[in-house]
């Protein structure tokens, strides 16, 4: 897949934020990434991270309002809105737990699970314009060092890891 001039080049950013470059790169290419992302999906009528959404519960089946909410690190008010969206849309229903009434349960649809092929390949494309000519082996790479990158910010005695 071929750049587009409305998703930003990694090279874009005026002045390379010499105290920090690992973390200017990973920011610009996050923003890079979900402005791809967000093209791909748009298509869907999906707004950016509600396939991951439905990814999840697709895999994990209903789920707790607030344990989604915790999954993407967002509050409460964030997902009630995200859910609303994708439930007007018709992709997700609310209903209450079984077990506890005051509980929200949310899962997907039939026609969630419809357009689940198509989302599935347009992840594996984003997949694919990511790593572009990275080997099998760079990507293994890449993927350590990611990894390795976060854990350093979600383990506060890492180095670097203090303010």
């Amino acid at each position: 897949m071929a750049p587009t001039t409305d998703i930003p080049a990694m090279d874009s950013e005026p002045g390379a934020a010499a105290s920090g470059p690992i973390s200017h790169a990973i920011f610009r290419l996050a923003r890079t990434h979900r402005a791809l992302a967000g093209r791909l999906f748009r298509e869907l009528g999906l707004r950016p991270g509600q396939e991951l959404l439905l990814m999840h519960l697709w895999e994990h089946g209903p789920q707790r309002q607030a344990d989604l909410a915790a999954l993407v690190d967002t509050d409460s008010a964030s997902m009630t809105r995200t859910v609303q969206r994708l439930e007007r849309a018709g992709f997700v229903r609310r209903r209450p737990s079984p077990v506890d009434g005051r509980v929200t349960l949310v899962e997907p649809t039939a026609a969630s699970l419809a357009l689940r092929p198509r989302i599935e390949a347009l992840w594996a494309s984003l997949e694919q314009a990511t790593v572009g000519d990275l080997d099998r082996d760079e990507q293994a790479a890449s993927l350590q060092n990611l990894r390795r990158l976060e854990q350093n910010l979600l383990d506060p005695q890492s180095p670097g890891a203090q303010p």
